[in-house]
This record gives structure tokens, C-alpha cells and sequence, in this order.
């Protein structure tokens, strides 16, 4: 059983930078992994065992990990502790749309421990999309006062996102140009904001905590309501452009006699492949991917197999493209993109073999994401949870000081 939280301790900001940059791995590594040996630990870092456990020692003093036995099989030597993240150090999330405002509370560790999703009538503005998230907070304040240290928001806005200033350049789908939807939602709560595009967050989200762990080189691409998003991830990094826009891999040119695009041009993968009609094939208004799932392999209907079978045909032609261009180990797709996968399985491995280039197409794999619909709750936390880990110490005498 986790122990009870304790007073939180005030923190001298760590003067040594070789001792910050050790929490900072430790703190991470713990985090990312949810609970490690400190024999784990020691292996991981490199550090020796003193060092390691001098270390955890601060960090629990710091109430940011707790220890536990280790359990299981006997071991040879002495047992060594388990490490644990501290779940009351929390991120809030939040992750507009065209038909919602979602807003979650992400414990250290990247366990949602709360969610709510807000429906709206028409598509929000930035503005309304900050009132909701606001009053929602609100709401959860007094819980969040006593029960939690809140490290701050993070905002998973699907458009073009200055991740330097929070600001959303261009979001098509909701209609949003140049609004700093990062300072407007602080203002509002009071907290720390910060925001950056969906899905880049969601690769990020599958890289830490997901279908991604252990790869370094991967293409996320996710499909829901506002379109197709895509996050490229390069030797364990995000990639993010000269202004940190990378990874639009919605508009990847797929069709040449296709649909006319928002952006400007036809023929983009997200005008070809759309969650839209696989809705409407299926006799459902609207719902998650879980529940478009269900419908769809409920439905005996050839139209829906023929519509099925078309959009994978050129979600194929995208990743044909994107794997000839970035050679990655796995694609990991997310939203109804993972549903299309799902209902057959080995048409996108075919398309790619047979259409790819021979040696990055021999490499890759195809998974569906594997953080279901936290994902995006989980990847916007990070977002909040930057600061603080890359100084635990240090962000703790920040506030009190």
C-alpha cells in the first residue's frame, strides 16, 4: 500500500549542477517507468550505489517518490527497494476540439487520476475554450489545494502551436488564428500554462508511456475530429522545425483528383481519410474510437467494408511516403486511424512492402497507440510536468519563496 502523503518539506534550490542534473534523471527515469530498484536505478544512471541512494533519500525527503519492499522471488544479497513516483505531484491537461474541451488531472507517473469531458453545441473559440477549462478547475480547486501539488497545465490544441510562447498560430478545425491561449488560460487559473500541438504530444505520449517506449525512431499519427495530426520522433527526439510546426503529416498529398483541403490545397490525407463517413456508415452519430469500433465490426454492410478498405488504401499512400522519408522503426497510429488498422490488420503491412522502399520497409511496424484515450491527457501533462523535472528541488524553493 502507498504511504499517506506527508507535509510537504520547503526545498533549498540545489546549487551543485552536477547534483540537480542527478535528481533531474532520477525524478524522470521514475516517472517515465513507474517505480524502479534502486539497484535499476543505479544501473540506468551510472551512478554508484551510495550516490543513487543519497539521492532517492532527498527525493523522498522532497515527498516526490516513496519507497516500498521489493516483493516477488528471493534474490541473492540484499533486496532493494522500489522507487515510486508520488502521485499527488500532478499536471492538469487540457485538450479542446471541435465538439469538446477535455480536462484532466495527471498524477506523477502518467496516470490520469481524473478526467472530464465537456460537450459544446457548436465549435468553442479560444475564449469559450478557456471558460470551460477554467470553470472546470474551479470545480476541482479545493481538491487540488489539499490533495495535490499542481505543477501547472498543459494545453493539447490540434493547430500549428508556438511551443516557445503558447501561442496557437493557425488551428483550422476550430477556427483559431494567433491566439495566446497559453498566457489566457494562466490568467485564468492562476496557474503555470503551456501549450503545443496535439499530436506531437501524442508521440511524445506514446514514446515515454506507450506503444513507443524503447524506440527512437517512430511516426505517430492520430485521427479524430479536427482531422489527422502526425508527431515525428528522430533518433528519440521530437522533430520540430524551424518554428516548431513538423510533423503535418495530415496534409501529406495523397490523391490527385481529391477533395479540396481547408489549407489551401486537395487532395490531403485528411480529406480522403476521415472519421466523418465511417460515422455515418455506421449508424451512429458520433463517440469515441471504442465505440466506432464496435459499430463498425457490428455492421455486415458492404458499404462500410468498401469505405474501410478506400481509406486505408490512402492512408497507405501517406505512410509509404513518410517511411521512405524518415525510415522509422514503428508507426503508431491513434483514434479512428488505429480503429481502421485494427478492423484489417495487414493491409497497411502489405501496402507498405509492396509500395515502400525495400530496406525502411522491411524495418517498420505498425501499432496502435497504446494509451487508448488518455493519450492526449498524458502527453499535454508532460508539457506541465517539464519544469519540475528537470529541477525537482529547485522547482519546490521556486514557490515557496
Amino acid at each position: 500500500m502507498m504511504p499517506s502523503p506527508t507535509p510537504h518539506p520547503v526545498a533549498a534550490s540545489e546549487p551543485d549542477p552536477s547534483r540537480r542534473n542527478n535528481l533531474a534523471l532520477l525524478t524522470s527515469l521514475v516517472h517515465h517507468n513507474g517505480g524502479l530498484s534502486r539497484a535499476q536505478l543505479t544501473k540506468r544512471t551510472g551512478l554508484n550505489r551510495s550516490t543513487v541512494g543519497t539521492l532517492i533519500g532527498q527525493l523522498v525527503n522532497l515527498d516526490v517518490v516513496y519507497e516500498t519492499a521489493p516483493s516477488g522471488e528471493a534474490q541473492v544479497g540484499r533486496p532493494s527497494p522500489i522507487v515510486h513516483p508520488r502521485p499527488s505531484i500532478a499536471a492538469l491537461a487540457v485538450n479542446p476540439e471541435i465538439d469538446a474541451v477535455t480536462i484532466g488531472l495527471v498524477g506523477l507517473g502518467g496516470k490520469v487520476q481524473k478526467k472530464i469531458r465537456f460537450d459544446t453545441e457548436r465549435i468553442p473559440t479560444a475564449k469559450e475554450a478557456v471558460n470551460i477549462a477554467a470553470a472546470v478547475i474551479a470545480g476541482m480547486r479545493s481538491e487540488l489545494d489539499t490533495s495535490y501539488r499542481v505543477m501547472g497545465v498543459g494545453i493539447a490544441v490540434p493547430g500549428l502551436v508556438n511551443r516557445d510562447d503558447g501561442v496557437v498560430r493557425h488551428a483550422p478545425h476550430l477556427g483559431w488564428r494567433d491566439e495566446p491561449i497559453a498566457r489566457m488560460l494562466g490568467e485564468a487559473t492562476g496557474y503555470p500554462c503551456h501549450a503545443a500541438n496535439d499530436a506531437s504530444l501524442g508521440a511524445e505520449g506514446e514514446l515515454l508511456f506507450g506503444a513507443g517506449a524503447g524506440q527512437k525512431n517512430l511516426i505517430f499519427l492520430n485521427g479524430g475530429a479536427s482531422g489527422i495530426g502526425g508527431g515525428i520522433i528522430a533518433d528519440g527526439e521530437l522533430l520540430r522545425g524551424a518554428s516548431g510546426y513538423a510533423g503535418e503529416l495530415g496534409h501529406t498529398f495523397v490523391r490527385s483528383s481529391g477533395k479540396p483541403c481547408h489549407c489551401g490545397a486537395a487532395g490531403c490525407l485528411e480529406t480522403e481519410v476521415s472519421q466523418s463517413p465511417l460515422f455515418e456508415l455506421a449508424g451512429i452519430g458520433g463517440g469515441d474510437a471504442g465505440q466506432l469500433e464496435q459499430a463498425l465490426r457490428a455492421s455486415s454492410s458492404e458499404a462500410v467494408a468498401a469505405e474501410v478498405a478506400r481509406q486505408l488504401e490512402y492512408l497507405g499512400v501517406a505512410l509509404r511516403n513518410a517511411v521512405n522519408i524518415f525510415n522509422p522503426e514503428a508507426i503508431v497510429l491513434d483514434g479512428f486511424l488505429g480503429v481502421l488498422h485494427a478492423l484489417s490488420p495487414g493491409t497497411l503491412d502489405t501496402s507498405l512492402r509492396s509500395q515502400a522502399m525495400d530496406g525502411p520497409a522491411g524495418q517498420v511496424k505498425i501499432y496502435r497507440a497504446a494509451l487508448g484515450s488518455d493519450l492526449m491527457m498524458i502527453g499535454a501533462a508532460e508539457l506541465a510536468f517539464a519544469q519540475f523535472l528537470a529541477d525537482p528541488a529547485g522547482t519546490f524553493s521556486a514557490r515557496t519563496s
